[in-house]
């Protein structure tokens, strides 16, 4: 019987009932509901690192603004599909003074989340010219991504990012544009899972490359302001938060409420898409659409056909905290800066007890200590070494399935990890430690 923090016999029985195939490539939810089960059995507390959600209480700002809309009867109303012209209005400032970009109130879009953004991104898109049908994802990124392109049936390609930093992703993502098929690049910026940033100079390459090529680059922010290396909270001011825009005007901006402002239930984001992109035509669209116009087939087909309208109460929520924070009376960064504080304790806490750490760069800079870090052990495959953490307590997500090549690695996010939990967190770790000696593997 293995000597382990869970009890291995207990583990085993409900990793073989869950019918997973292979742990170590289960879905995030999958591995969220085995978790449960072992903690209901054992009645013992897991070091929950599998699901990148919230650990911070919502922004109250947000939830009175959406509490007084619906004491003023919102919910009996059906929201306007193009969003509330207060939220836009304060979208559109929010992509000023944050970003320092122009974006037309017109063209700041609610969705009932960032997911729903990027669906209706990549649906609306693959219908603008039928010779470009694929979308390129940098990878690593979040698998969910890769499952919205399944359902709507469209191409995609991938590559790895870690061994192109820098002046390499030029050449990397030209002989991608090239071929010519490739209508969008998606990425996260921080990313997730690795929480790489990328930096000016690649934004540059990416922004140069999609003019070029007139590919749209779709940039997801659901980190926003979270590289905590740079103080971008002060509106108005330099630093900004580091955008494609600034390079291209083939853009569509995902931002979202989720972890900026704790207010990941009430499912509410944000597509900003540029003004050229917006306005422009293409009589493909007509195939699918009432209008050639890219953005009204976004809004009016794609989106009405999702949902109508995004929650009305929630975009009075939005519209309150980016307000807040574009009057300077809320600092949304200083809220979450608890995440990257709890990051630098626990990747110590990894190092110490000979795990390390997978995407550890930006270019020639060390990587942030932000919402999310990667790890390995020697001698484990990715796969291998996230089934054999649930013996001890440590639940995490395989980076094989966020489209890494880095298949050693998991990824694992601090939000869900309580302070008091640390001691509890190395006590397992160096329990883990002391049952695999690198050396003796």
């Amino acid at each position: 019987m293995k000597d382990t923090p869970i009890n291995a016999e207990v583990v085993s029985r409900h990793i073989q009932e869950s019918k997973i195939r292979n742990i170590g490539i289960a879905s995030i939810r999958e591995i969220k509901r085995l978790i449960n089960g072992i903690e209901k059995e054992t009645g013992e507390k897991f070091i929950r690192m599998e699901m990148g959600v919230p650990g911070l209480p919502p922004a109250q700002i947000g939830v009175q603004a959406e509490i007084e809309a619906l004491q003023r009867g919102v919910a009996a109303v059906y929201p306007d599909i193009e969003g509330h012209p207060l939220l836009k209005k304060e979208a559109s400032r929010f992509a000023k003074l944050f970003l320092d970009i122009e974006v037309d109130e017109a063209n700041c879009v609610p969705t009932v989340g960032s997911m729903q953004g990027g669906f209706a991104a990549f649906l609306t898109i693959s219908k603008l010219a039928k010779e470009r049908d694929v979308t390129l994802f940098i990878d690593p990124g979040f698998p969910v991504h890769r499952q919205q392109h399944i359902v709507l049936g469209l191409k995609y390609k991938s590559f790895d990012v870690y061994d192109y930093r820098g002046e390499k992703l030029r050449d990397k993502l030209e002989s991608y544009f090239a071929e010519g098929n490739i209508n969008s690049v998606l990425y996260s910026n921080p990313n997730n899972p690795s929480w790489i940033c990328f930096t000016d100079k690649e934004l540059r390459i990416i922004g140069e490359l999609a003019t070029k090529y007139n590919v749209i680059i779709i940039e997801d922010l659901a980190y926003f302001g979270m590289d905590f290396r740079k103080d971008y909270s002060h509106p108005g001011q330099p630093p900004y938060q580091p955008t494609v825009a600034k390079y291209t005007d083939n853009y569509i901006l995902l931002v979202s409420s989720s972890k900026a402002f704790s207010y990941a239930g009430q499912r509410i984001g944000l597509m900003l898409v540029s003004n050229h992109l917006f306005n422009q035509v293409s009589e493909n669209l007509l195939w699918s659409y009432s209008s050639n116009i890219f953005g009204r087939a976004l809004i009016y087909g794609t989106l009405y056909a999702l949902s109508a309208g995004t929650a009305h109460s929630a975009q009075f929520a939005l519209a309150a905290l980016l307000k807040a924070a574009n009057d300077n009376t809320y600092n949304f960064v200083e809220v979450v800066k608890e995440y990257g504080e709890k990051a630098k304790i626990m990747k110590k806490l990894f190092l110490d007890n000979g795990f390390n750490i997978v995407y550890d760069k930006d270019e020639d800079e060390p990587i942030a200590d932000g919402f999310y870090f990667t790890v390995s052990y020697p001698g484990f495959s990715g796969e291998q070494l996230l089934e054999e953490l649930i013996y001890y307590g440590i639940s995490a997500i395989s980076l094989t399935i966020t489209g890494s090549e880095r298949h050693e690695g998991l990824r694992a996010c601090v939000s869900l990890v309580k302070r008091e939990q640390f001691p509890m967190l190395e006590e397992r770790l160096s329990k883990f430690h002391l049952n695999h000696p690198p050396s003796a593997i």
